[in-house]
């Protein structure tokens, strides 16, 4: 049995949720520029410039990519022969999320229902936690803004309307979302499952690096299909027009019920903030 303890598990996720939120990946980097290359609108090609050049000053100086930084979206991946010690990994989690954002100067935007008062420190985190084998512990985190979670939709499709109703779900959407969720967008999609299990599905979609393969052919035609339908949009960048609506889509899919297709659209802003580390 390997120990990891809290001390460690805590200084690693301040670690990511500065830099998620200061340098934005080089998978998205290489994918901006590309859409800068393909965008036709002058204006739209101006827009994407510009956010290029946001991200360079971002990572230069050490600030936020965007105002809004985020509700801590936390995966962790804990190996089945692992053992937390020294308190309570939840609890670690949630110690490194505040001191990220104090020690970052990060936006705490969590506040309460009834009160309207803020947590001050951006906890607690939203985390997710699947055991696997091994003796690893694996935490990725993600910084997930309000403005594209906001244009973000579950549904249920029947059976009958199959992949093309998906298709067609899918695309609806980011044409209903237009210029809110400040486009160019990375679209996250879930399939199967439950209503939950889709959601969780649409948000994981986007951990994968952005534009890579997907593993299994047939969501890799999926993506390719949705990419073109949604770009056919002219949304363009930050609404204004152009061929660039989404720069990626990346789905994944579980079995669904006979009687029902969750499907669940996760919307993400060009600032696609993750990172991750194993332990």
């Amino acid at each position: 049995m390997r120990q990891i303890p809290v001390t460690e598990i805590t200084a690693a996720v301040k670690r990511l949720a500065m830099q998620a939120n200061t340098e934005l990946g080089e998978d998205v980097l290489r994918v901006l520029k590309s859409a800068i290359e393909r965008e036709e609108s002058p204006l739209g090609k101006d827009i994407l410039l510009h956010l290029l050049q946001n991200a360079q000053i971002a990572a230069k100086d050490g600030v936020p990519l965007c105002q809004d930084t985020g509700m801590a979206v936390v995966f962790v991946e804990i190996g089945q022969n692992v053992a937390v010690t020294g308190g309570s990994l939840r609890a670690a989690i949630d110690e490194g999320v505040r001191q990220g954002y104090r020690d970052g100067y990060l936006r705490g935007s969590l506040k309460d229902l009834f009160t309207g008062e803020n947590t001050g420190d951006n906890t607690p985190a939203i985390v997710h936690f699947d055991i696997v084998e091994g003796d690893r512990l694996r935490i990725a985190f993600m910084a997930k803004g309000g403005g594209s979670e906001n244009m973000s939709r579950v549904t249920s499709l029947t059976p009958a309307e199959g992949v093309d109703g998906i298709r067609r779900y899918v695309v609806q959407r980011v044409r209903e979302a237009g210029g809110n969720p400040c486009p160019p967008t990375i679209v996250g999609v879930g399939i199967g499952g439950t209503q939950e299990l889709a959601a969780l599905l649409a948000k994981k979609a986007m951990l994968r690096p952005l534009g890579s393969p997907n593993p299994d052919s047939r969501l890799a035609q999926l993506e390719r299909d949705l990419l073109e339908d949604i770009n056919k949009l002219g949304i363009g960048p930050q609404g204004l027009g152009g061929r660039v609506t989404s720069l990626a889509v990346h789905v994944l899919a579980a079995p669904h019920h006979i009687a029902s297709i969750p499907v669940a659209v996760n919307l993400q802003c060009h600032s696609l903030r993750h990172k991750e580390v194993v332990l």
